[in-house]
């Protein structure tokens, strides 16, 4: 059976929906917390598919976060060598920075569900075009050299970018809409809520209204990616 490991960089930011779509791939999943004292020493090259979800820090919090340092040289031979890789949000920015792009912080933070403009209509993203799926970081990145840009939104151009059939990074969370921990997330971004001019209620309200819709398009997005991995 072919292996997938997720990496989680905090407990509340899981694979979430993408799971069964990857399941259903024939991947038997694993998982590792970046707190986790052996986390140092797992060898990122070895799963047949390497999953990193989000976090709130930044590529660029070395010194707050020393793992990040270890994960992103790790991360590079994994690249490197073209090894199946998927990054969401802090994933999409870690895969961004070892693909040589610059990862900052931007002018606003960009929290809700609204759509993604993709720009290539046979691309896996075309699953959600016109899907209002969740958005919440406040970092962005320059996009790298040799990728594809498949997606922008009306706050950041760079929300989804691809090289070739084995890389996939997303900025944008299509994996959330139906997972209890989202609570979890309103009740530890109070402070990037009210920056963003949202509040929990109405975030609770979209999530309500857009999240069914936003993981079906976000688990159909992932198993044709998944379909043509080389």
């Amino acid at each position: 059976m072919k292996t997938a490991l997720i990496i989680r960089h905090v407990p509340h930011e899981g694979v979430a929906a993408y799971r069964d779509p990857i399941e259903a791939a024939g991947y038997r999943v694993d998982r590792i917390d970046v707190c986790d004292p052996g986390f140092s020493r797992v060898d990122l090259g070895a799963p047949d598919l390497l999953i990193m979800m989000g976090g709130p820090m930044g590529v660029y919090e070395t010194a707050t976060h020393p793992w990040i340092a270890c994960q992103m040289r790790r991360l590079a031979r994994r690249l490197d060598a073209d090894r199946p890789t998927l990054g969401v949000c802090f994933g999409a920015q870690m895969i961004a920075a070892a693909l040589g792009a610059r990862v900052y912080p931007g002018g606003t933070r960009e929290i809700g569900f609204h759509p993604v403009v993709v720009h290539d209509p046979a691309s896996p993203l075309r699953h959600v075009a016109g899907v209002p799926v969740l958005h919440w970081h406040g970092d962005t990145f320059d996009l790298p050299a040799g990728v594809d840009l498949l997606a922008s939104s009306h706050v950041y151009p760079h929300q989804a970018f691809a090289r070739g059939r084995n890389l996939l990074a997303l900025q944008f969370h299509g994996e959330m809409g139906e997972d209890a921990r989202f609570e979890a997330w309103i009740e530890q971004g109070p402070d990037d809520l009210a920056t963003a001019g949202v509040t929990p209620c109405a975030l609770r309200a979209a999530h309500a209204v857009h999240g069914p819709r936003a993981v079906a398009a976000g688990r159909a997005m992932i198993a044709q990616w998944l379909s043509g991995l080389d």
